[in-house]
């Protein structure tokens, strides 16, 4: 299983929605809250490639994207093969 990082933040239903897909698929991950880290913000938006909403998902230290990225995945069967 890949390592997986997600930066998000608290009341966004876009990262509950990324977050309870990867639970179902049995997936860990290490979170990063970035709603009172500015620096971690920073890191986030360097590492998604300029991207500043959450959540920012990354597999490997590669980036996946969103939530809606992470649903796509899902949906074309890719994201079994990437767990």
């Amino acid at each position: 299983m890949p390592k997986i990082e997600i930066y998000t933040s608290d009341f966004c239903p876009f990262c509950a929605r990324a977050k309870n897909l990867l639970k179902k698929r049995g997936a860990t991950f290490t979170e990063f809250n970035v709603d009172m880290n500015p620096a971690l913000r920073v890191e986030m938006t360097e590492r998604a490639q300029g991207r500043t909403s959450v959540p920012q998902i990354f597999f490997d230290g590669n980036l996946i994207g969103g939530s809606d990225d992470l649903a796509a995945l899902e949906v074309s069967g890719e994201l079994e093969s990437l767990l």
